[in-house]
């Protein structure tokens, strides 16, 4: 994975969320409980260093739902 750049952390309430799963299903289904919950730029890919790794960012600043 690239590194984390500044920008996506430069506001308080910007959350980066990297994950480590065993496979691809269990790294999507978290990936989409947070975004039922606050406004996020979701990964449409994972990668493999080792297992299974996603990242997406969260703006925990935009809630989406009660």
């Amino acid at each position: 994975m690239e590194p984390i750049n500044e920008t996506h952390v430069a506001e308080p309430g910007l959350v980066v969320v990297e994950l480590a799963a065993a496979d691809d299903e269990t790294a999507f289904a978290l990936q989409e409980q947070l975004a039922a919950r606050w406004a996020t730029a979701p990964a449409d890919r994972t990668t493999r260093e080792p297992g299974v790794r996603l990242r997406c960012y969260l703006d925990l600043r935009q809630p989406l739902g009660a």
